[in-house]
C-alpha cells in the first residue's frame, strides 16, 4: 500500500490526546458551526472563528499578515511552536486554516485526523473551560502565493486548458440545481461551474469516520476524473474552505507539485458579468 507523501501532516486522535499538554503545542479548534467550541472542545484548545478572525473583515480577502501575527500571537503560537487544527464537517475550516498558516510560511501546522467528529465518536475528553494562553512572539518571513489562485490566472488557465480545474462542491452545486447548500447565506448569482472544470465533491476524500481516505483511495479517485500530477491544478468550490479540503489532500497528502486554491471560487466567479458558466453534468 501506497504511503502519504507526507504523512507527518496529520496526527491521530490517540496522538493528541497523547500530546495536547506539551508546552511547546497549540491545537486550534476551527468550526463551520462557530458555537461549536463552546459546548466543549479539546483541553487547552483555543477556538479560531472563521467568520471573524481568519478573514479580512471589511474587504473579501485572507486574513492579513498583522492579523495573523496578532491572531497567532495571543494564541500562544511562536514561530516554531507545532500547530494542530480540527474541527467540524470532517476538518472543512481546518483545512483552510492549514492553507493560510501554509501560505505565511508556518512550518510545523497539521490536522488532526477525523476531527472534532472523531474525537467525539470515541468519548474522549472534553471541556468547556475557554483556554488563556501565555501570549507569544509571532513574526511572518515569507508568504508563498504559489498556493493561491486568482481569478486572472483561473479565466487563463480555463481559456489556455493547460490546467486541470476541480470543482470540489455537490453535484446540485455544480450543475446549478442549487447555489448553494443549505444554511449557508454566502452565494452567486448564476448557479453552475467554470467551463471544462471535473467535479470531485471534497468528502469523496474521506471515510464515514471523518478521516482520509488512503493514498491508494485518493489517488484512484483523482487520476479516474484526469487530475494528475503531470498538469496543475487549480481547486476551487463556493468560498474557499472546502477547497482548501482538497488542495491539503492533493498537495500535501499526495505530494501533487503545483496545487493552487481559487479561494475567490463560485461566489466570485458566479457574480462576474459576462463570465462564462456551463450547467449540468
Amino acid at each position: 500500500m501506497k504511503s502519504y507523501a507526507n504523512p507527518q501532516m496529520l496526527v491521530s486522535t490517540e496522538w493528541v490526546a497523547e500530546h495536547m499538554r506539551d508546552p511547546n503545542l497549540v491545537i486550534a479548534e476551527v468550526d463551520v458551526d462557530t458555537a461549536a467550541y463552546s459546548e466543549g472542545h479539546i483541553p487547552g484548545a483555543v477556538g479560531w472563528n472563521w467568520q471573524t478572525q481568519l478573514c479580512d473583515t471589511v474587504q473579501r480577502d485572507i486574513i492579513s499578515r498583522t492579523a495573523l501575527e496578532e491572531l497567532l500571537g495571543s494564541s500562544g503560537i511562536s514561530n516554531g511552536t507545532t500547530v494542530i487544527l480540527y474541527g467540524d464537517n470532517n476538518n472543512w475550516f481546518a483545512a483552510w486554516a492549514l492553507w493560510q498558516l501554509k501560505m505565511y510560511g508556518h512550518k510545523d501546522v497539521r490536522i488532526m485526523n477525523g476531527g472534532r467528529k472523531k474525537w467525539l465518536a470515541e468519548g474522549r475528553e472534553l471541556t468547556k473551560d475557554v483556554s488563556s494562553p501565555k501570549r507569544a512572539a509571532y513574526n511572518v518571513a515569507s508568504f508563498h502565493e504559489k498556493y493561491r489562485a486568482m481569478m486572472n490566472q483561473v479565466q487563463k488557465a480555463m481559456e489556455m486548458k493547460n490546467a486541470v480545474l476541480v470543482d470540489v462542491r455537490s453535484n446540485d452545486e455544480f450543475t446549478g440545481k442549487i447555489l448553494s447548500p443549505p444554511g449557508l447565506p454566502e452565494t452567486c448569482q448564476r448557479g453552475g461551474h467554470i467551463p471544462g472544470a471535473k467535479n470531485i465533491p471534497w468528502a469523496q476524500a474521506c471515510n464515514d469516520d471523518g478521516t482520509f481516505k488512503s493514498a491508494d483511495e485518493l489517488e484512484a479517485l483523482y487520476s479516474s476524473k484526469g487530475v494528475t500530477r503531470e498538469k496543475p491544478v487549480i481547486a476551487y468550490c463556493r468560498i474557499g474552505e472546502r477547497s482548501s479540503h482538497t488542495w491539503f489532500v492533493l498537495n500535501e497528502l499526495l505530494g501533487y507539485p503545483n496545487v493552487s486554491n481559487y479561494d475567490g471560487s463560485w461566489t466570485e466567479w458566479g457574480n462576474l458579468v459576462g463570465a462564462p458558466v456551463e450547467k449540468g453534468a
